[in-house]
């Protein structure tokens, strides 16, 4: 495993890290969701990324349990909030930080979180509320370093701007060969104040692992077809165009030495600005053979080769799938 600085802040985190959106919610069961945790950490991933809306504290809880008895220092705890965890509980008021940070600590069985993000932005608050509440619970010990989601360029900037409050650390935007959104406003401006980024699906929802074929039925074990993550999968990036072009990666990836997992994975990781790439998995081998991709050096006409296999397969549709999370 490799690591690097997490924006100004002093984290160092894993280039590699573990994820619980639809796995660790309900969707694996809980024998497994543990051991998958607990190879991550001995594979080296410190960085283990949740939010108080994955399962309405099922993420949350399972973390708590799998982390029990190992040594805080070891990791690096990471949640978020703003979706609803109940008919009047939402958003990003002072009220809601201190609740839910609360509520989250508790089920975490936590004195602190490492990072504290929301999750989007909240258009019913005042910025200035939330970043003011979000600075009260840094100086009391609760949270070290702040960071957001999917917040637009605009609303970043205003936060940066404020005076007398904590400063964002991190961006954690969705970002892969099939969505490359962030690298036009968000990756630019944070760049230049300094906040890394934490992206989430750089597999696409396992797409980019090459599992789903073109012209082939979905996977009955795979994340498409369960019953309980399914819900929540674009379908888009089931297009055979899409299909097409990410098996025409493959003989890129196997010249790199790498599955093509791993050589989707690098190729989020030969951007500085991302600090990590959040993998989900529902077994300890994903988590064995993603945590490889860390380190690697790849020769960049490969990844020049494979962008352009993926424009031409999206050109048509003028614009990447993409999954609101």
């Amino acid at each position: 495993m490799q690591y690097r600085k997490l924006g100004s802040s002093d984290l160092i985190v894993s280039e590699i890290a573990l994820g619980s959106w639809l796995t660790y919610s309900g969707g694996v069961d809980r024998d497994r969701s543990i051991a998958c945790v607990k190879r991550a950490l001995d594979v080296g991933i410190t960085l283990l990324d949740t939010a108080n809306v994955y399962g309405r504290g099922v993420a949350e809880t399972l973390l708590g349990e799998a982390l029990a008895g190992v040594d805080r220092s070891s990791y690096v705890l990471a949640t978020k909030l703003y979706f609803p965890m109940s008919a009047t509980d939402q958003g990003l008021s002072r009220a809601q930080v201190f609740k839910q940070l609360d509520a989250s600590l508790a089920r975490l069985r936590a004195g602190y979180v490492d990072l504290y993000q929301c999750h989007r932005y909240d258009p019913k608050t005042p910025l200035e509320e939330t970043m003011r509440a979000l600075t009260d619970v840094v100086r009391q010990g609760k949270v070290r370093y702040i960071g957001f989601s999917e917040w637009p360029a605009d609303k970043i900037q205003a936060a940066i701007s404020m005076a007398g409050v904590e400063k964002f650390v991190s961006s954690q935007p969705q970002y892969s060969l099939l969505w490359r959104e962030p690298e036009t406003k968000v990756f630019p401006l944070c760049r230049s104040n300094r906040i890394s980024q934490i992206v989430w699906s750089p597999l696409a929802q396992g797409v980019l692992s090459g599992k789903y074929l073109p012209g082939a039925d979905v996977p009955s074990a795979s994340r498409a077809a369960s019953a309980t993550m399914g819900s929540m999968f674009d379908k888009a990036y089931l297009s055979r165009p899409v299909l097409e072009a990410v098996q025409q990666i493959k003989p890129l990836a196997e010249t790199a030495g790498l599955t093509l997992a791993q050589f989707a994975l690098a190729w989020t990781l030969r951007e500085s600005d991302v600090a990590s790439a959040i993998i989900g998995a529902t077994r300890v081998e994903q988590i064995e053979e993603n945590a490889t991709a860390a380190g690697k050096a790849v020769d960049p006409a490969l990844f020049s080769e494979a962008e352009r296999l993926i424009e031409r397969a999206l050109r048509p549709h003028n614009e990447s799938p993409s999954v609101t999370r």
